[in-house]
């Protein structure tokens, strides 16, 4: 080969050689520096916001609102700052206006116990306010609080014969929201404490109907609080889906789900859960009222006494001979 192009041969391969290494240098080279964005917190005072969405009537509790640091040009009047603001006289206020999760809280959104319109502001749509006398005995010693949830029983003694009364207790109402304990809406916190006090009335939110059937219930005997654990209402509720008692739309937004959620485990239940007659605490007591045959003397019309009484419920047929009436139950001779 020619020493000419043996030179220019080797000139080209060591330029083809120097380029790749300046090439590869640039690409695989020390990376320019990024500045990373820290975001900064706003500056300004901390201002009271909801934790998460209070609709209308919800009680204010101390894990409903906290402080969070505000722009200062968006500080308005109307919020409460921190340092100017007792947290313990806005406990067991009321929401008047709905407020979202995040959103400040302004004085005119919420409704002090005493004011104007505050049990109004309390109840939800279409629902009522009715109170109910209890004892310490009645009411679990105190330790019912407004907000909480509760279930109704009813105690009752049922007149029977010569055998003696009938004594039945049972749930008729359940999953109902105590508004105010005698006058009180709040709850007294004292060195971080709450203080449990007695009370001899309790104020119900419920529907028209079950308020109708809670003074009927006052007539009839004694009216006992039981206090409700906070995880019933969600393990009813996903019964509830469940059984498609409750029916969440598809495509519906997150708010919207949850407004409906919430409002079906707001809801008292008014079906009778379950029930205790004294034959189920003692051996000596009645399990069930006689029936109709079990009463003793004349029978309507005149005639003779009934020749059997019988103790337990169950049909029974009328039979006449001549003057005389018997009641024979059903499968008797």
């Amino acid at each position: 080969m020619d020493r000419k192009k043996l030179v220019l041969l080797l000139g080209a391969l060591i330029i083809a050689i120097g380029t790749a290494l300046a090439a590869r240098s640039m690409l695989t080279g020390a990376s320019a520096p990024q500045a990373n964005a820290v975001p900064q917190a706003p500056k300004g005072p901390k201002v009271l916001v909801a934790q998460r969405a209070l609709p209308v009537g919800t009680i204010i509790t101390a894990d409903a609102i906290g402080f969070q640091q505000w722009p200062s040009e968006m500080v308005e009047n109307a919020y409460f700052v921190d340092g100017e603001t007792d947290m313990n006289k806005l406990l067991g206020t009321v929401v008047r206006h709905a407020i979202t999760a995040g959103e400040p809280v302004t004085q005119g959104a919420l409704v002090s116990p005493g004011d104007r319109g505050f049990l109004a502001a309390a109840l939800g749509p279409g629902m009522r306010a009715v109170t109910v006398p209890v004892s310490a005995k009645t009411g679990v010693a105190g330790f019912v609080f407004p907000g909480d949830r509760v279930d109704l029983v009813l105690t009752q003694t049922v007149k029977g014969d010569e055998e003696g009364p009938l004594r039945a207790s049972e749930t008729f109402l359940s999953n109902v929201r105590v508004l105010a304990t005698d006058q009180s809406t709040d709850s007294e916190v004292v060195d971080g404490k709450t203080v449990v006090r007695a009370f001899r009335t309790v104020t119900l939110e419920v529907t028209p109907k079950i308020a109708e059937k809670i003074a009927v219930a006052q007539t009839i005997g004694t009216i006992s609080l039981s206090l409700r654990s906070l995880a019933d209402n969600q393990g009813e509720l996903e019964r509830a889906i469940a059984s498609g008692a409750v029916d969440v739309p598809d495509g519906v937004s997150k708010s919207e789900e949850e407004k409906i959620l919430r409002t079906a485990m707001g809801r008292p239940q008014d079906k009778s859960s379950s029930y205790v007659t004294g034959g189920d605490v003692s051996r000596f007591q009645r399990r069930s009222m006689p029936s109709s045959g079990s009463r003793s003397g004349p029978m309507p019309g005149g005639g003779a006494p009934a020749a059997t009484a019988f103790a337990q419920m169950g049909p029974v047929v009328r039979v006449t001979r001549g003057k005389t009436t018997e009641a024979v139950p059903v499968g008797g001779k």
